[in-house]
């Protein structure tokens, strides 16, 4: 299945909605930030089963930028654990370390069992 999980106006590319690995009946959605910025982000992300929030899973965010060899620069990565915040809404808080596009990789688990992920590109000012 192949869906756009994005809300709250992030400036998304095209190409960036990929693919959703996540089971039939399983929304992930990136609900904030509205804008990424430099420096410090408070992010949440919410985890749907059909019309019921996810409650008692591990999510983490990956904030992932390819190597830019003609600049000089090797890929970025940070990761942000998100804990539950209520109702299917987890949060954390990330560094973004510089403007551009990044992929914003979203891993739901529930003990060993992968319950989804999804991932959409995001462009901080």
């Amino acid at each position: 299945m192949t869906r756009c999980a994005f809300v709250l106006g992030l400036v998304v590319m095209a190409a960036a909605c990929g693919a959703d690995s996540s089971p039939e009946g399983i929304d992930i959605r990136l609900s904030s930030p509205a804008e990424a910025r430099l420096g410090e982000n408070a992010f949440e992300v919410t985890v749907m089963a059909g019309t019921a929030p996810v409650v008692d899973a591990d999510v983490e965010l990956e904030l992932f930028m390819a190597a830019m060899p003609s600049m000089n620069m090797p890929e970025m990565r940070t990761n942000v654990p998100l804990t539950h915040a209520g109702a299917g809404h987890y949060r954390g808080t990330g560094s973004v370390a510089m403007g551009g596009a990044w992929d914003a990789n979203v891993m739901v688990m529930r003990g060993n069992q992968h319950l989804g992920n999804t991932t959409i590109t995001i462009v901080a000012k």
